[in-house]
C-alpha cells in the first residue's frame, strides 16, 4: 500500500509545485516567498527563515501531497470502491474537486484568513492543478496498483 502512495505523491507533488513555481514566476513573485508561505501553514515562523523556510515549504508541500494520496488510496482500496479503480479519470476529476473544497474553501481560509468568494483567475487555476495534476495522476496510480494487487 506504500508504494502507489509514495509514486502518487512524488509524481501529483512535482506536477503541482512545478504549476504553482510557474504561476508564480508568471505573475511576478518570487518562489522562496511563495515556498515559504506553503510553510508557514503549520509554521507561521517560515516566512522570516530565508532558504531554510523555502526547504520547510517543500516539505509541507510534499507532506500535504501525501497525505491526499494516501487518504485516496485507502479510500480506492476499501469495500466496495471498484468504480474508483474502474474508471480513474472520472474519479480523479471528482477527487480534484474534493481536495480542491477542502483545501481552498476550508483549510486555507481557515489558517489564513483568506476571503471568500476567491477570485475567478484564482478559482479555475486551483480547479486545474487540483484535477488535473492531483486528482488524475494520484487516481490512476492508485488503480493500477490496485488493479494489480492480488485479492
Amino acid at each position: 500500500m506504500l508504494r502507489p502512495i509514495a509514486i502518487a505523491t512524488a509524481v501529483a507533488g512535482t506536477l503541482d509545485i512545478l504549476f504553482a513555481m510557474i504561476l508564480t514566476i508568471f505573475f511576478g513573485r518570487q518562489i522562496g516567498d511563495m515556498l515559504r508561505y506553503v510553510a508557514s501553514g503549520p509554521f507561521p515562523q517560515a516566512v522570516e527563515m530565508g532558504a531554510g523556510g523555502a526547504i520547510l515549504g517543500l516539505l509541507v508541500h510534499f507532506a500535504l501531497m501525501a497525505i491526499m494520496a494516501a487518504a485516496y488510496v485507502w479510500f480506492a482500496s476499501s469495500n466496495r470502491r471498484e468504480h474508483l479503480i474502474s474508471m480513474p479519470l472520472r474519479a480523479g476529476v471528482a477527487y480534484g474537486i474534493v481536495t480542491y473544497i477542502v483545501m481552498n474553501l476550508i483549510v486555507v481560509p481557515l489558517r489564513f484568513g483568506t476571503p471568500l468568494p476567491p477570485s475567478t483567475r484564482s478559482i479555475l487555476t486551483q480547479l486545474f492543478a487540483h484535477i488535473v495534476l492531483v486528482g488524475i495522476p494520484i487516481a490512476i496510480i492508485a488503480a493500477r496498483h490496485l488493479r494489480s494487487r492480488p485479492s
